[in-house]
């Protein structure tokens, strides 16, 4: 019988499907005789320490308009699958960390869940990249408005960002003198009350912040330069960076070289990091981008290439 994949993912007839990863694991999927079955985080639930989920099962196709057709649904044990894709979108909300719990206990019960939920939950995409402090630019996070004051006059010019976002949402560039810093701040804290990070200026992101894909512990050898616009301070995609693909330089694959290895022990085998200049920024373990752009201009495989690698 022909393997079943379960994905949790966001609304698949939300998506934007010709750059959408989750989409073209998918695809790969669908190309290798399984059967897709999606569900929604709603779609989780607990009943007498057994995890169930509703699950739609899906045909897709590869094209912008029409790119997915409901074939049949079930309601059962998430065991019933072989296994499943944890690819749900930030932001890492209160229904995100129950979703892990639930899938951790799946897992526990004989599903195989990827990435790790435990993982998923303990590695911040933010602070995770704290584990390896010679590879990442001087970083301080903190709730305190005082201090994060005193780092900015220390280092003239820094990023500050929520720890619980995506797509360079709530991403500010603050330099020495600029009338907004405290308003910025203070609502990024919520008035002092959370955390957030505040990380060195790196000039380089003109760059491109670029991210790379450790798919099952192998480091892919393209990245993707995310350009910011003209005038602006963020790379992403979302925020309307311009995406370049490129070989990795000796620092991009040594960097990738040194934290993949932690990865695996995690059970973290889909992970994209983002780079700038020498810099690790970010550590994406819950849904990471850009497989698509990379595969296109290599003319890999490479959805096909992680799935075949996890058996």
């Amino acid at each position: 019988m022909p393997r079943q994949l379960a994905m949790v993912m966001d609304p698949i007839d939300l998506i934007t499907p010709y750059k959408d990863t989750s989409f073209a694991l998918l695809l790969a999927a669908q190309a290798r005789g399984e059967r897709l079955q999606v569900l929604t985080q709603g779609d989780l639930y607990l009943r007498d320490g057994k995890v169930f989920g509703r699950a739609i099962e899906v045909r897709v196709h590869d094209r912008d308009q029409v790119w997915f057709e409901a074939i049949g649904d079930s309601d059962g044990e998430l065991s019933r699958f072989d296994y499943l894709l944890m690819r749900k979108d930030p932001p890492f909300d209160q229904e995100f960390l129950y979703s892990t719990y639930l899938l951790e206990l799946a897992a526990a019960q004989g599903l195989r869940v990827i990435n790790d939920p435990r993982s998923i939950r303990d590695c911040n995409e933010k602070l995770f990249a704290a584990w390896f402090p010679s590879l990442t630019p001087t970083t301080l996070v903190t709730r305190d408005i005082k201090r994060l004051r005193a780092f900015l006059l220390e280092l003239q010019h820094i990023v500050v960002k929520p720890l619980d976002g995506m797509g360079g949402r709530g991403v500010f560039v603050l330099k020495v003198g600029d009338p907004n810093i405290t308003g910025i701040l203070e609502t990024l804290t919520n008035g002092g009350t959370q955390m957030i990070m505040a990380q060195r200026y790196l000039p380089e992101i003109a760059d491109g912040d670029k991210r790379i894909l450790i798919l099952n512990g192998q480091v892919i050898d393209h990245c993707l330069a995310r350009i910011p616009l003209a005038g602006e301070s963020r790379g992403n995609l979302a925020a309307g960076g311009r995406g370049i693909v490129q070989p990795l330089s000796k620092r991009d694959q040594e960097l990738a070289e040194q934290i993949a290895p932690e990865l695996m022990k995690r059970g973290l085998r889909f992970v994209g990091l983002d780079v700038i200049g020498d810099y690790v920024t970010e550590i994406n373990v819950t849904s990471p981008t850009c497989l698509r752009e990379i595969a296109k201009a290599t003319g890999r495989d490479l959805a096909g290439e992680f799935l075949a690698g996890l058996w």
